[in-house]
């Protein structure tokens, strides 16, 4: 035709136009695809690396096959045609992409895969998230998990972030045990960052719901260690964590832990809420169990003709308990506890129960009170008054190594307790003094690589028992060596504990009751030192009175010295007699006092404090100070107040002047406030 001539002229003239062949196939498209093909065949012939001719060609073969039997050899001659195009075009994503689909629409999976992973190694790691959505939709499409686990495994090398994606495919094809621990791997990776806008916790309760609904599916994790450690992770959701580990245990058949679960959980909450929530699910478990026994003994109660069988009493045996079957329990301290609260009257049976405890117990692994365990054999041997077996029993609890430094001073404070309960003054300080003597290495509290016994001499528990036993039954330089002097220096005191030294007593004599608060003030800061520093100062004006003017002047200006504003108003001369002394307190608390607290500051210095009384206690200080000193320091002091607080405290001096008979002076104090006074 005249139009293919044409194309075939300009063709000949610059065969390598893509341009030219591109018009030339645009004109054919309504002809025969033989024709079609044949002139792509030519064009690709001229330019094998033209992107836009193979794209063409592509899509025309694959336009040509659509609806047909996948078992067409058509389908396989345009398979051939892409393998041809991916020798030249085998870095582009496209092409990769439209052949692999076109591989999956036939239905060939094998050959779609290995397409799939061709491309993935042709193609640059820049261009791989372009082929892993559609290689994923591949695989989920078809009943292959092994092969989609695989393919995920690699995905997730490249796209981490990705792996909720990976949870939730596992959890579609039953695969949960090891999707138990891609979850458990996200909840402790804390950089981790969900896809999906899903907190930490959110994670960790889909972990825990995982564990307690299929607990025998999942075999690698510790499903009672997991949701032990989200107890002490989320304290706010306890509640539902316990439910959560109680029904792991029900669904695995183990129905004892999960009561003794249970009872831990009733025992440990501490929210109306988590108790309701623990609750309500401990009275749902016992009524399953007691509906199934209800329906085994039915049946078991029919003969077989349907009529009711007459039940045979059995005997019930003794209940013992087997520490191996109770080895998985998570605080196995509270069974022999309980046990031995509900056997008989009989002594040897709770002392069976009681020493197979404390030998089965590892208090290194025990969550609640170890020592409580001890504590309670020594008080049954006490009411039963056996008090050496007391003491011999406390001796070798105090030997234990707890986990915790509190455990081991509950147990020396109960072994000082018992003596005192017996009227054992001397052995109970023996006792302390011995529970605080210091140990051949020293360690710090908090140090969990070191044992209890090294630490104990720093337990605040057992020096505060031991200061109380000193001050009430030893000497004074008992108090102050082992009571005081010995907790300051190694800094378990609170501030409480500085002026036990200072505490009246006829019997003792505090010759040396300053140093003890010049030490303690020096120990604490602000606003924890506040308390001291009024305890010291008062006792010391009550002691010396007017006799030490100057060190008193000290020890106010000391307390001054870097006290908070909002202390600052508290302090004062007014009681020592010394009148200067007062009113430079006074301007000096003004000074470091806020604004807003700046006329009680001014209002102190003159009356002591605000109120009805003002004129009287005005008239007391006049007495001791004289009047021209109350001027002065009238006068000095509405300099650093604001006109507001200047305006009040004029007036009540102008007041204070008329009731005292100075009229000039009220006048000339009128005439000062007049200057700062609006004239409205």
């Amino acid at each position: 035709e005249d139009e293919e001539v044409q194309h075939e002229e300009e063709l000949l003239r610059n065969p390598f136009s893509v341009r030219g062949w591109l018009r030339y196939a645009q004109a054919r498209q309504r002809g025969p695809r033989p024709r079609l093909n044949q002139i792509y065949e030519r064009a690709l012939r001229e330019l094998p690396g033209s992107y836009k001719l193979w794209y063409q060609y592509l899509r025309q073969r694959r336009a040509q096959v659509k609806g047909r039997c996948p078992s067409d050899p058509a389908f396989e001659e345009a398979n051939a045609v892409h393998e041809r195009a991916l020798v030249f075009m085998h870095k582009m994503p496209r092409i990769w992409l439209d052949y692999c689909q076109f591989l999956a629409e036939q239905g060939r999976v094998t050959r779609t895969r290995r397409t799939f992973d061709r491309a993935l190694r042709a193609l640059p790691i820049t261009q791989h998230r372009r082929l892993w959505p559609p290689y994923l939709s591949f695989v989920r499409r078809h009943p292959l998990p092994e092969t989609a686990v695989r393919v995920f495994r690699r995905f997730l090398k490249l796209c981490p972030e990705e792996a909720e994606q990976y949870v939730s495919y596992l959890r579609s094809v039953g695969r949960l045990d090891e999707a138990a621990q891609v979850l458990a791997r996200l909840v402790n990776d804390e950089r981790f960052v969900s896809r999906q806008g899903k907190s930490n916790y959110q994670l960790w309760q889909e972990l825990c719901e995982l564990l307690s609904q299929h607990p025998d599916r999942v075999r690698s994790l510790d499903a009672g260690g997991i949701i032990r450690g989200g107890l002490t992770r989320f304290t706010d959701q306890r509640g539902r964590l316990w439910g959560a580990l109680a029904d792991c245990y029900v669904r695995c058949g183990h129905l004892e832990k999960a009561r003794d679960v249970y009872e831990e959980a009733v025992q440990t909450v501490m929210t109306v809420r988590d108790f309701t929530q623990v609750f309500d699910s401990y009275a749902r478990f016992e009524e399953s169990v007691i509906g199934a026994l209800l329906d085994t003994q039915a049946q078991l109660g029919r003969g077989q003709d349907g009529a009711p069988r007459k039940p045979q009493p059995q005997k019930r045996e003794p209940q013992k308990w087997e520490p191996q079957k109770r080895e998985g329990t998570p605080k196995p301290e509270r069974h022999p506890k309980t046990r031995g609260a509900t056997q008989s009257q009989a002594a040897f049976p709770k002392i069976g129960t009681f020493t197979e405890a404390v030998r089965t117990v590892d208090p290194q692994r025990a969550t609640g009170r170890p020592h409580e365990l001890w504590v309670a054999f020594a008080r049954f041997y006490e009411d039963n008054g056996q008090l050496d077996d007391a003491r011999s029993i406390l001796s070798r609890a105090t030997r234990v190594r707890f986990r915790r430094v509190e455990d081991l001073a509950a147990v020396w404070c109960e072994f000082g307790e018992l003596e005192l309960r017996h009227q054992r003054h001397q052995e109970a300080l023996n006792v302390l003094r011995k529970a605080t003597a210091l140990p051949a290495k020293r360690a710090e509290y908090f140090d969990s690589s070191e044992p209890v016994q090294n630490r104990l001499y720093k337990s605040l528990r057992v020096w505060s028992m031991l200061a109380d036993l000193e001050e009430s039954l030893g000497t004074f330089q008992a108090l102050r060596c082992s009571g005081c002097d010995t907790a300051v220096s190694l800094s378990p005191c609170l501030c409480h504990h500085v002026p036990v030294p200072m505490s009246p007593c006829p019997r003792i004599n505090v010759p040396m009751s300053p140093q003890a608060y010049e030490r303690g003030i020096a120990l604490f800061r602000w606003p924890h030192v506040g308390d001291l520093w009024l305890t010291y100062l008062s006792k010391f004006v009550a002691r010396y009175g007017g006799r030490k003017l100057e060190r008193a002047r000290d020890l106010f200006e000391q307390a001054l010295d870097g006290c908070p504003p909002q202390h600052a108003k508290k302090r004062g001369h007014r009681d020592t007699g010394a009148a200067r002394g007062c009113r430079a307190g006074g301007v000096q608390g003004a000074q470091v006092a806020q604004v807003a607290l700046r006329a009680q500051v001014t209002q102190v210095t003159h009356t002591g404090h605000t109120g009805d009384t003002q004129v009287a206690q005005v008239t007391q200080m006049t007495q001791v100070a004289q009047v021209t000193h109350t001027g002065d320091t009238g006068g000095s002091l509405p300099q650093v107040l604001g006109d507001d607080a200047a305006r009040e405290l004029c007036l009540r001096f102008a007041d204070m002047e008329c009731k005292l008979g100075e009229v000039d002076r009220a006048r000339a104090i009128y005439t000062y406030c007049s200057q700062i006074c609006d004239p409205r």
